[in-house]
């Protein structure tokens, strides 16, 4: 059973906040024609990224999407290197070179974010296998939407780690659509968590936008996974604001549903709620928390600002190059 402090319910929510300032703030440097290329924005979804990686250790292993911002902050990650990521700097996590969805920190455990959908499968299976040949009590846990649980590489991770009995969390972050695609047109069962009785292991849906509740059923599959008693797929149930990439027009969906959740299932506004009725957080103590977040995540948006621009002949270093040459 995962046990929560008072002390540990502030820093959820002060993980929460710096998610929701990060993506906010990402945003508008985008809307700046700052950022090069596409950002996706996890508004509305940061009790899923900050509940899940609240229950994992520095050394266990996470693999992200290209919706990842709110995993890495969550798992320890830098904002300042973050920015200057997604700013094209010397100073970000690959250099400049790999931007938003591709933000590693093997030190951190980090796997990487992932430009292709259900890309992350099959590196996770790898770090489960290692972890099992190994004889370490590590665990890798892989984030993936609705619409990568509609890939074939989830059916073969699922499949594989089942048969090896490797320590893998697959946590679905079902947001209701993949990409423009509503999940009850999409997805088939209308359920990923249910898929987890065709491999015969432990599955569970969970409210998303419940820190608590996502720490909780998260932590017991990754109790499970140290125990050596194999995957679990849990699938996080949530929502997300913004469209998905940014500058989205999303036709597909009304404003009315958007303001619905933003004012029923806001994750952050729920869990501020529930912090100020146990009287662990005061309304002075909750804008000092904020502003301090915000203080922080401007420095960040500093760092990466005034750091270099790569030079134009480093753009060939730190590629991987094959036997045959080849540049990778």
């Amino acid at each position: 059973m995962v046990r929560t402090t008072k002390r540990d319910k502030r820093e959820l929510f002060e993980r929460m906040i710096t998610v929701r300032a990060f993506e906010e703030q990402a945003g508008e440097l985008f809307r700046r024609n700052l950022i090069p290329g596409f950002i996706h924005l996890s508004i509305g979804e940061e009790a899923s990224a900050v509940g899940s990686c609240s229950v994992l250790r520095r050394d266990d292993y996470v693999c992200s999407t290209h919706r990842g911002h709110g995993h890495m902050i969550a798992k320890g990650a830098d904002p300042g290197r973050m920015f200057a990521e997604l700013l094209g700097k010397t100073s970000g996590y690959c250099r400049g070179k790999g931007g938003s969805m591709h933000i590693a920190d093997f030190s951190l455990g980090i796997l990487g974010a992932n430009g292709v959908v259900g890309g992350g499968f099959p590196i996770i299976v790898g770090a489960g296998l290692s972890i099992h040949l190994r004889k370490t009590d590590q665990v890798a846990v892989v984030f993936f939407g609705d619409g990568a649980a509609n890939r074939g590489t989830f059916h073969e991770a699922c499949n594989m780690a089942t048969i090896w009995k490797l320590p893998i969390v697959f946590v679905c972050e079902n947001n209701l659509y993949a990409s423009t695609t509503p999940s009850v047109y999409s997805l088939a069962g209308g359920s990923v968590a249910a898929r987890a009785c065709a491999y015969g292991i432990e599955g569970v849906a969970a409210d998303g936008n419940d820190v608590l509740e996502v720490r909780k059923v998260v932590g017991e599959a990754v109790a499970r996974a140290r125990k050596g008693e194999g995957p679990t797929i849990v699938e996080n149930r949530t929502y997300r604001y913004r469209g998905h990439f940014e500058g989205d027009p999303q036709k597909y969906r009304k404003n009315e549903e958007i303001e619905k959740y933003r004012l029923a299932q806001d994750p952050i506004e729920r869990f501020a709620e529930l912090l100020r009725k146990e009287k662990i957080l005061t309304g002075d103590e909750e804008k000092k928390l904020r502003a301090g977040v915000q203080e922080k995540i401007e420095k960040a948006v500093r760092f990466g600002m005034e750091a270099p621009s790569p030079k134009p002949e480093e753009a060939m270093e730190d590629l991987y190059v094959n036997g045959a040459g080849g540049i990778r």
